[in-house]
């Protein structure tokens, strides 16, 4: 058995699937971003734990859970409110953990968009870092998500998991992102001037990961980012197989793409004036010493 973690901000609408998918394990631990809707509510209907933890960054939320929330288990995994856990995911994880060979495993997710599985165009399998040994793995902040640290060896599995990427409908993605570019400008501004490409992991990476991550380095550097993005998601992957599912997110990841390269622009000509830095106590401390003004 292993202990499963859920990260919630806001999920009321995918908060009770995602538990119930997940009560196959008798250990689990809903970690709230302090949500203003009824994410808390519904989660304390359930046999779960939740605990309340006002949220930093992704990789400073994950390590704080790891660090002040004790899992019954050795092992854990980590589950997103808009992700599922499946019966033959679950049994896999089982298995995998009776190894000792491994301290954590990767696993693959299915991107699920207007009720299809966009594999594609979304570069799957595409994997991520979730199920792993409790105090082996701890996780640090890039772009506006998460990138692991692993103490000891990583395998993958052959099982994937549902990713219901718009769920909570256009809006709330559009506004996701949004959020998500300014992160991801930042990222781009350090790596564009302190980051180099690995190119040995582009062509010779041993893994998936190792591979994705030396691309991505590659397209920060590129020319007309969106549009080789477009050219690359829905010609070269096949996204143009997908659909009209498939053309929609390949338009919608282009209009992200942009709105990362509009705010490293901003970043690089539009320097916030000196009077907008100021936090609004420091601007409240000037206005009683200067009434005047």
């Amino acid at each position: 058995m292993f202990s499963i973690y859920i990260l919630t901000y806001n999920e009321e609408l995918d908060i009770a699937a995602c538990i119930e998918s997940a009560m196959l394990s008798d250990d689990i631990i809903v970690v709230d971003s302090c949500s203003s809707d009824r994410t808390v509510e519904i989660a304390a209907r359930y046999p779960v734990r939740v605990v309340e933890h006002a949220f930093e960054s992704h990789g400073q939320q994950r390590t704080w859970m790891l660090e002040n929330i004790p899992p019954k288990h050795e092992w854990v995994y980590i589950l997103e409110a808009d992700e599922r856990m499946t019966p033959e995911l679950f049994a896999e994880c089982d298995r995998a953990i009776q190894s000792q060979e491994y301290i954590g495993y990767y696993v693959a997710e299915r991107v699920m968009f207007m009720n299809r599985w966009i594999r594609r165009s979304t570069q799957y399998p595409r994997y991520q870092m979730r199920l792993f040994r409790h105090g082996k793995v701890w996780f640090i902040d890039y772009g506006h998500t998460e990138r692991e640290v692993c103490d000891g060896s990583t395998s993958f599995l052959k099982e994937t998991y549902p990713h219901y990427t718009c769920s909570k409908g256009f809006s709330r993605w559009i506004e996701k992102h949004n959020r998500y570019s300014t992160d991801e400008a930042k990222e781009t501004v350090q790596q564009l001037e302190g980051g180099e490409v690995h190119w040995q992991n582009l062509f010779f990476g041993k893994t998936e990961v190792e591979r994705r991550r030396a691309l991505k380095d590659l397209s920060l550097r590129l020319p007309a980012r969106p549009l080789i993005r477009f050219v690359y998601m829905y010609f070269v992957l096949g996204g143009c197989l997908d659909g009209y599912p498939g053309f929609t997110w390949c338009v919608l990841q282009t209009f992200y793409e942009y709105l990362i390269l509009l705010k490293v622009w901003e970043i690089r000509n539009m320097p916030i004036p000196t009077e907008y830095a100021k936090t609004p106590e420091t601007q409240v401390t000037e206005l009683v010493s200067n009434p005047a003004d």
